[in-house]
This record gives C-alpha cells, structure tokens and sequence, in this order.
C-alpha cells in the first residue's frame, strides 16, 4: 500500500508538506515527485504506471497534471488545485472537469490535507488497521 505525491513544479512543495504530514500521521508510505504534464510529460506517464495505489497530483494554473496521470492508470488519482492565478479557481475548474470516463477526485483549493485523508480512506477500504486509525481521527472531530 502506497501514495504517490506528484507535484507539478517544485513551487508546490508548501502544498506537498501538508499531505505528507497526514500520510505520516497515519504511518502510510509515500513518495514524492516532481513532474509537469506539459514540461515533462513522458515522466508523468511513467510515473503513472508504477505500481502505487493512489495518486495525489499537486497542480496549478491549467492544471493538466492529475488528468494526465488518470489517462494512463486505472488507480485512482486525487487532484489538488494550487491557487497560482486566479485564487485557483482556474486549476479547481481544469481539475474537476475532465471528460467523462477519466474521472479525478478534486479536493479544494490548496487542500493538501484533504487529498491526504482522501487517500487514506481508499486505502481504509482494504485495511482493517488503517479503517480503525482513520476512525480515531474523526472522533477527534465529534467531540
């Protein structure tokens, strides 16, 4: 069981530490890469194709990242919108409107950490230990 943390540009770190801190927290193993979809595309699809259970895709701008990894694994990926230009709402609405059949789950504007928890949910499904971790974490928020 492992997360790949894939940002488009190294200026998405800030938002890559905060996924981190949650897939540590819950002792999930992770990678973490650098790979635009448009500078750099055969990496991205490499990157696609390696055997990981989630991806987490950190972009910006147009965009294009989280999209372009779905089109090449059947794994399920989780686009983060960064708020570069336009408060984000432009990476928000190039995330969240993929055409039908390559869907990409989308979490809100900068929020790493939801992409983060996301991830360990589906991770949860197939986890007994994780499911019960993940139930401790939400208690928190019930009292």
């Amino acid at each position: 069981m492992k997360v790949l943390v894939v940002m488009g540009s190294k200026s998405d770190s800030h938002i890559a530490e905060k996924v981190t801190a949650v897939l540590e927290e819950f002792g999930v193993p992770y990678d973490v890469e650098v790979a635009s979809a448009h500078r750099n595309p055969k990496k991205v699809e490499e990157l696609a194709k390696k055997d990981y259970d989630v991806f987490i895709a950190i972009a910006g701008l147009s965009a294009a990242l989280p999209g372009v990894i779905a089109a090449h694994t059947t794994k399920p990926v989780i686009g983060v919108p960064v708020s570069a230009k336009l408060g984000g709402l432009d990476a928000l609405l190039s995330i969240s409107q993929l055409p039908p059949g390559i869907p990409v789950a989308t979490v809100g504007i900068d929020n790493g950490k939801n992409a983060a928890i996301l991830a360990v949910e589906i991770l949860a499904l197939t986890d007994e230990e994780l499911g019960k971790k993940l139930e401790e974490y939400r208690e928190k928020f019930r009292t």
